[in-house]
């Protein structure tokens, strides 16, 4: 039989339900708000109408929004660099986390204390602005795939991974049957790594598509925008939608400007769908990831 719960202990589960519930309505309610928002209509959103549930229910703006050129532009914008940056991060996370986990590797400890160091310590925005600029990076699609796609965090991640599973005897037997290195790793280590390959891929995916600042400071031409700028473009400048260029689009300029508020709440779900589609199906390897770089041998 189970022992019956002292009074502390439920007063203590009464609080921490409480907060959690506080803290879930804290993160679910923006996102709800947005949501209903979207599909309001904007009179009832401006007069406060639109609290729990939507009113004047008008699909309009996710209409300007599908038939504005600037979104599937950015959208294709974005999928390229998070695809690629992912891509780069992915590999190079992993075959460094790899040869930091090997004890024979010269400098090891060395190495990994100066990668630590860049985790509290960088060259500031101005010197990496003129490295980009003298390697010819400036308004190319390489600068966001590359700037941003290698984090240390990942790379301890990676290596604690890898001293964890993969035993040392094993790479032993497999050198004694005249397994080389690079075959070790590709036949032999990646095959097992999926679990962590998977939270890395996660963690480098998030981060390039929810990126803006680098396209900000380093990109000007607009062709090559992702989805996360020309959001900001919207929201912060309020340039929903470009001039007319005769007459005859006045009226229709009059009506995307009535719906601009709610073309912004619609921008924010259009952008953040894919995240919250993915996110799900991958989460048992996010907890799985974090807990392999919380645990120490």
């Amino acid at each position: 039989m189970f022992a019956r719960e002292s009074k502390s202990d439920i007063l203590f589960n009464i609080i921490v339900t409480a907060i959690a519930l506080v803290a879930l309505l804290v993160t679910f309610y923006p996102l709800y708000f947005i949501t209903i928002a979207s599909i309001s209509s904007p009179e009832d959103i401006l007069s406060a109408k639109v609290i729990f549930k939507p009113s004047g229910v008008d699909f309009s703006a996710y209409q300007f929004i599908f038939e504005d050129e600037r979104i599937w532009k950015g959208y294709a914008n974005t999928i390229l660099y998070t695809v690629c940056g992912t891509l780069f991060g992915v590999g190079v996370t992993t075959l460094a986390g790899y040869a930091l986990s090997r004890q024979d590797l010269a400098g090891r400890g060395w190495l990994m204390k100066v990668m630590v160091f860049t985790m509290f310590f960088n060259g500031g925005l101005i010197p990496t602005y003129m490295v980009v600029k003298e390697l010819n990076l400036l308004n190319t699609p390489f600068v966001l795939m590359i700037l941003g796609s290698v984090w240390v965090y990942n790379i301890i991640i990676s290596k604690t991974f890898f001293e964890q599973t993969i035993p040392k005897e094993l790479l032993e037997a497999a050198f004694i049957d005249g397994c080389g290195n690079f075959r070790f790793f590709m036949s032999v280590v990646l095959p097992v790594s999926k679990s962590v390959i998977a939270v890395i891929a996660l963690f480098y995916a998030v981060g390039h598509w929810n990126s803006y600042f680098n396209a900000l400071i380093y990109v000007t031409e607009r062709k090559l925008y992702p989805l996360q700028l020309i959001l900001r473009d919207i929201l912060v400048q309020g340039q929903t939608l470009p001039a007319p260029s005769d007459a005859s689009e006045l009226e229709a300029l009059a009506e995307k400007q009535r719906i601009a508020e709610v073309i912004k709440y619609g921008v924010v779900i259009v952008s953040s769908l894919p995240l919250l589609v993915i996110y799900p199906f991958l989460q048992r390897f996010f907890v799985k990831g974090v807990m392999i770089g919380s645990v120490k041998g």
